[in-house]
């Protein structure tokens, strides 16, 4: 038998170039070098649940800004906060930008009429899409004032900036930011988000897309003390690449090919370690979570993370128990669907939700754990709308109620 207690409330070279699936911070195509002008005359000290309320009591409009809009997030976020009820785009910026209109670059997003500019707007809240390193840099100005910040790099992901070195390549530039933020996975973090409703600074690191999936397919388990030995393995399509031309990205490179890569310690399985550590109080519950054998696999797919946990557990336990554990977990998740049969990728193409699918193999005793989710929405932009609605006090669910696409 097993013991758990159930959920409250709901990487690799870093001198290599990123790697597909290595977070939003490297499908973004455009940078910001020095930080852009910043408006001054933002309001201080307004809570951020009074943010974006009428006086007249009508709908109410977050004032939200995108910064390096015009990358494959970018482009998502643009996609799922146009349709938000509660949300006002005020602006999108980009380097070397001057009043260009975002269909220029992202053709399906012209019927926005919205314009990428090189100034950051006046916001209630800022989604970052930039490269590793970069947003760090910028996030003092931004969130001065109280201002949300929103970040789909890995520049907040880390609890501690002594990994950033190891797993990133660069020294963290404000360490006590880093020590602050707020992981952006609501299924394991609902709490600490909602507390940054009215806190005085709101920081959130969103997590990497190989992480949402594995953490989610894992958590149970973790939480159960389950894990004695875990190997993951995991697959992302070439979206998670970015719009930047590489040669390994070609078409004629990636077609009708499986690759392997990020062998040794990918950059990811510095989050996927943390977050499993933080699962349960008594780490030694968990020894095969202490350290983690990750292997991604590129395939030739433009959308789409499919992570395989193979978990040898700690004590004995049935199918029957496996499945009250994971319906216990995600009982009442909005995203979140514990399905019966093996979920694949494109059952949640397009959407927030991810699928999980635990298996017990009577023969070998090993658990076999699947977690499926759209690397773009629920791996990135839609995961950090998710935690924007509840940082600011919104319907969770609010601008991601959109369908699964198929086929």
């Amino acid at each position: 038998m097993y013991s758990h207690t159930n959920h409250v409330g709901g990487p690799s070279d870093p001198s290599r170039e990123p790697a597909p699936g290595e977070g939003p911070g490297t499908p973004v195509s455009v940078g910001i070098d020095a930080p852009a002008p910043v408006a001054t005359d933002r309001p201080t000290g307004l809570p951020r649940s009074a943010r974006g309320v009428p006086a007249d009591g009508g709908q109410r409009r977050v004032r939200v800004a995108i910064v390096g809009a015009t990358g494959y997030v970018g482009a998502e976020l643009i996609r799922i906060l146009a349709r938000h009820p509660n949300v006002e785009l005020v602006g999108l910026q980009g380097r070397d930008r001057d009043q260009e209109p975002i269909g220029d670059t992202h053709r399906h997003l012209a019927g926005t009429g919205l314009t990428v500019d090189s100034a950051l707007p006046e916001a209630d809240a800022v989604f970052l899409a930039l490269p590793h390193g970069t947003a760090a840099a910028r996030v003092p100005e931004i969130a001065r004032d109280g201002t949300a910040v929103i970040d789909l790099g890995p520049d907040f992901r880390l609890r501690d900036p002594a990994d950033y070195p190891r797993w990133y390549g660069f020294e963290h530039p404000h360490p006590e930011l880093a020590t602050a933020a707020t992981y952006g996975l609501p299924e394991l973090h609902r709490a600490e988000l909602a507390a940054l409703v009215d806190a005085p600074v709101a920081i959130v690191g969103a997590p990497g897309c190989y992480p949402t999936a594995t953490l989610l397919a894992l958590a149970p388990l973790a939480r159960a003390g389950l894990i004695g030995d875990l190997v993951v393995d995991a697959k992302s399509g070439v979206s998670g690449a970015g719009r930047d031309p590489k040669p390994e990205m070609m078409f004629g490179e990636v077609n009708e090919s499986v690759k392997a890569y990020g062998i040794g310690g990918h950059r990811h399985v510095a989050e996927i370690e943390q977050e499993l550590a933080s699962l349960d109080g008594d780490v030694a519950a968990n020894p095969g979570a202490a350290r983690v054998d990750f292997l991604p696999h590129l395939i030739p797919m433009t959308r789409g993370i499919l992570s395989a946990c193979h978990v040898r557990a700690t004590q004995p336990i049935s199918q029957a128990e496996l499945d009250r554990l994971y319906a216990e977990a995600y009982a009442g998740e909005p995203f979140v669907r514990v399905v019966a049969a093996p979920p694949a990728t494109k059952h949640v193409s397009g959407s927030n939700e991810a699928r999980v699918h635990v298996h017990l193999d009577e023969r070998t005793g090993r658990i076999l754990a699947i977690g499926v989710i759209d690397n773009l929405v629920k791996g990135a932009a839609g995961q950090g709308v998710q935690a924007f609605n509840i940082v600011h006090g919104l319907p969770e669910t609010a601008g991601l109620e959109q369908l699964p696409l198929a086929p």
